[in-house]
């Protein structure tokens, strides 16, 4: 005999309630990815290179041995117990200006990179999901970026610009280092836009901006994560360039103002290369870190880049 169900008889209710029991937890999810992104020997190291920067950012004020603006120590002072990297041509203490410039360039790299992944994710999603006019008004705005040459274009909108301190520098940044990332999320929405996921939820009648957000961006994360970690190197970089074309605010302590200083002091032919060297170990090192800990990322979408993975 066969059994006829009636319409309110729950058919499905637990296959559900066992789906939803079997959801893992966000911080279930956090925890996978940090251990994902740990158990890469690259990134561990770069997450122990940044955790150190951004210890000496917070504490700066507590680790700096003099105030980093005091200039009466006697100019161009060699290495001594007293001042362990000498004095700069205006009888600043170099290693207090060296804590202290690493609150700007932390600061710098991570409010510029989270607010250029913010802006390329959501023009990324909108341009790789919208088609007809509004998809090819965003396509000609992103390749008008792309085409023009970042660095120029940085230079241009800082010397309008000019004196406008850090937040100048993160504005100019953000402008110019948003495009590629839009890019790279764009081509990835328009392969998840085909996935039968999206299909049931436009056929169920979600709205765009509800299947954008909460069904396509999810699947992103790692690509995300990747592109705050490339906004945030090249936002530390470009603020040290800029700053050290003088297009910043002089007065403030960075690692890009010591090297301009030490520049235009000639610290080379005074046989102080510690200004230049210093600083710019610190910048390269702070990329470094950041870079490394991208290869941790990679493993979250491509298992095959994971290490002990068998590649």
């Amino acid at each position: 005999m066969t059994t006829i169900l009636s319409p309110q008889q729950p058919t499905n209710a637990p296959d559900a309630q066992a789906e939803i029991a079997a959801a893992p937890s966000p911080w279930l999810v956090v925890a996978r990815v940090a251990k994902t992104i740990w158990s890469n020997r690259k990134a561990r190291i770069g997450l122990v290179m940044l955790a150190v920067f951004v210890l000496v950012a917070i504490f700066a004020p507590l680790l700096t041995p003099y105030d980093p603006s005091a200039n009466t120590f006697g100019g161009s002072k060699n290495a001594s117990a007293a001042h362990w990297f000498g004095t700069t041509a205006a009888g600043e203490d170099v290693l207090s200006q060296l804590i202290q410039g690493a609150r700007i360039s932390v600061l710098v790299g991570f409010t510029a990179g989270i607010l250029s992944t913010f802006i390329a994710v959501v023009i990324g999603l909108s341009w790789g999901y919208t088609r007809g006019f509004v998809g090819d008004v965003i396509n000609f705005v992103v390749n008008l970026f792309l085409v023009v040459p970042s660095l120029p274009l940085m230079i241009v909108i800082a010397a309008y610009l000019q004196n406008g301190g850090i937040g100048m520098i993160i504005l100019v940044v953000v402008l110019t280092g948003w495009a590629f990332g839009a890019r790279v999320l764009r081509s990835q929405t328009q392969s998840l836009r085909s996935r039968d996921f999206v299909t049931a939820a436009m056929f169920s009648g979600d709205r765009s901006i509800r299947i954008v957000f909460r069904e396509i961006l999810p699947n992103m994360t790692s690509l995300i994560v990747g592109s705050f970690f490339g906004a945030a190197t090249s936002a530390i970089l470009a603020e040290a360039g800029l700053e050290f074309l003088g297009l910043g605010d002089s007065s403030t302590v960075s690692w890009g103002t010591m090297l301009f200083w030490a520049q235009n002091s000639n610290a080379l032919l005074t046989g102080q290369w510690v200004l230049l060297f210093a600083p710019g170990l610190c910048i390269a090192l702070l990329a470094t870190s950041l870079t490394l800990i991208n290869f941790g990322v990679d493993g979250l979408s491509n298992p095959r880049l994971r290490e002990g993975s068998g590649r």
